[in-house]
């Protein structure tokens, strides 16, 4: 397949590439940064510098790509877990306008299929939670599929060494179980070190 992996010079993304080049996919790696698209390069992407909040420019780069699948892996964390909290508006907005700039465009570029990164841990009331109610409820809605992982660790994540509480996945393994979901069915899976497990969807999703 065509995939454009939005977030593919983050943590999970650059373990995701080299597994879905492997796969024998073609892919297109967005990032925000002119500094990071080299590396994309290397690691057998067309590199992508575009600013997920400029949907014209978004529109534009998945349209000449022309995707089959989107892969959702946005995120806008700090690389101190201590400034986490001072992140949390950042963070919640691009799971909301972020995911709803990817929609727009994905749909605009025809693109047949769309998954999304969430969390699987129970979240307080709050912000944070409507942000990940929102993009979850969002990509169902477009038959999609989301992604819940467990808290990730090792190599370039906030856990380098000691693993955080479950649920929790070591971030290759949860790379290796996105690549395998790709030609799932919409719904939602669960992905942590104990496995894949899909639970129902709520009411409003589509089947594909």
């Amino acid at each position: 397949m065509r995939v454009f992996l939005a977030g593919a010079s983050g943590v999970i993304g650059t373990h995701l590439l080299p597994l879905l080049k492997f796969a024998g996919h073609d892919v297109a790696g967005m990032t925000r940064t002119e500094a990071h698209a080299a590396r994309l390069e290397e690691l057998g992407a067309v590199p992508v510098v575009c600013d997920v909040y400029d949907l014209a420019a978004v529109t534009d780069a998945m349209v000449s790509f022309e995707p089959d699948l989107v892969l959702h892996e946005l995120t806008d964390l700090p690389d101190d877990p201590a400034q986490l909290d001072e992140f949390r508006q950042r963070h919640a907005r691009i799971r909301i306008e972020g995911t709803r700039n990817l929609i727009r465009a994905a749909r605009a570029a025809g693109a047949r299929r769309f998954l999304a990164q969430s969390v699987a841990w129970p979240m307080a009331p709050g912000l944070g939670r409507d942000a990940v109610d929102s993009l979850e409820r969002s990509v169902l809605e477009i038959g999609g599929v989301v992604l819940r992982y467990g808290q990730f660790y090792g190599p370039d994540t906030f856990h380098t060494q000691a693993q955080p509480t479950p649920p929790r996945v070591r971030v290759d393994r949860a790379a290796e179980a996105t690549v395998a979901a790709l030609r799932e069915p919409t719904g939602i899976l669960v992905i942590t070190d104990d496995g894949t497990t899909r639970l129902d969807a709520p009411a409003g999703g589509k089947e594909d």
